[in-house]
């Protein structure tokens, strides 16, 4: 007996060969797709510049988590905090990684009003460290207030040499001169007795350590003499995006945001998976990779009243030294999804 199966195909009509090459043309513009829309995705332009801080970024980046989301993203290097700033305002980047200094953007949402949100920061402190004051190994400096008179560097732009002055007088170390100079630098300047100490930022403490020649002096300082207490956060550092960008790509922003997000529950969770990533992107390589201290991270929606206080106590400095001329409201400047 002929089965069914057999009977029914002998009794079905066969495709053209029109048909065929119909159905292959369809099959080869499916495969295609996902390609075309990489390709017409719309590129997401992100400063940052080579700190410990910008770790959630670099991981998100190279463990493709904004590919997986559809996401192209570029990555965009620059030397300070500053110039990540200013590309933004200048069209020329779609935000900022953690690790941009907050007072840095504040400026240009002062130079232009609604510039762009907040979606993450790096509150720093004593135990989650980012700022710091070193010196030479062998210097006889123990604390801030022993750099009285003083040469001390600063790490460049207005929010590094602003707190560095501020810090300095709060601690009693009256006369230091301060002087910009890029964080890489700093080492080699302390070597060199170019200069007595520097205000720094990570992983500059402990690269210095590792190869034996500075040493720290004291570590969260921001926190303890800015913001009166050496536990409280810092919201030095922030990610953001152009309020420009978010408004003609609300759907892209969010992917990018939740993608980000992935990157920042990778360093909470896989710390010692995540370090890896700062290779590339920083100066941190090989063993000082497992050295480093990480900092914290906060998300936009994890600020309570009192970290929006403490970020606003921050801000309120600036505007209290003349850097800013006019005060900052937080809140505003915080993305809501």
């Amino acid at each position: 007996m002929e089965s069914p199966n057999k009977s029914f195909a002998a009794r079905a009509p066969q495709p053209s060969r029109r048909h065929v090459l119909q159905a292959g043309a369809a099959g080869i513009a499916a495969l295609a797709a996902p390609s075309l829309v990489l390709a017409q995705a719309t590129k997401i332009r992100i400063g940052f510049w080579p700190v410990a801080a910008g770790l959630p970024f670099f991981a998100a980046v190279d463990k493709g988590y904004f590919k997986e989301a559809g996401l192209d993203v570029e990555p965009l290097k620059f030397a300070g905090a500053q110039q990540v700033m200013e590309a933004m305002l200048s069209g020329r980047s779609d935000g900022s990684s953690n690790g941009t200094g907050s007072a840095n953007l504040a400026i240009g949402e002062i130079a232009q009003p609604g510039l762009f949100k907040i979606f993450c920061t790096n509150p720093s402190n004593a135990k989650f460290v980012l700022d710091e004051f070193i010196t030479a190994k062998d210097s006889p400096f123990k604390t801030v207030a022993d750099l009285k008179g003083k040469k001390v560097a600063s790490g460049p732009g207005i929010q590094n040499v602003t707190l560095c002055k501020t810090m300095l007088e709060r601690a009693g170390a009256t006369g230091a001169t301060v002087t910009e100079l890029p964080i890489g630098q700093h080492v080699a300047a302390l070597v060199a007795g170019q200069v007595d100490a520097c205000y720094t930022l990570e992983p500059t403490g402990t690269i210095g350590r590792m190869n034996g020649t500075t040493r720290v002096i004291e570590a969260g300082v921001v926190a303890k003499y800015i913001l009166g207490d050496p536990m409280a956060p810092w919201h030095g550092g922030a990610a953001s995006l152009t309020t420009e960008f978010i408004k003609k790509n609300p759907e892209v922003a969010k992917k990018f945001i939740a993608a980000y997000a992935r990157g920042v529950e990778l360093v909470r969770t896989q710390p010692n998976d995540a370090r890896q990533y700062m290779k590339g992107y920083t100066a941190i390589e090989g063993a000082l990779t497992a050295e480093v201290p990480l900092a914290s991270y906060m998300l936009y929606n994890e600020f309570k009243p009192s970290d929006v206080a403490y970020f606003q106590k921050f801000y309120d400095l600036f505007t209290e030294k003349g850097i800013f001329e006019k005060k900052v409201p937080v809140d505003g400047l915080l993305y809501k999804a």
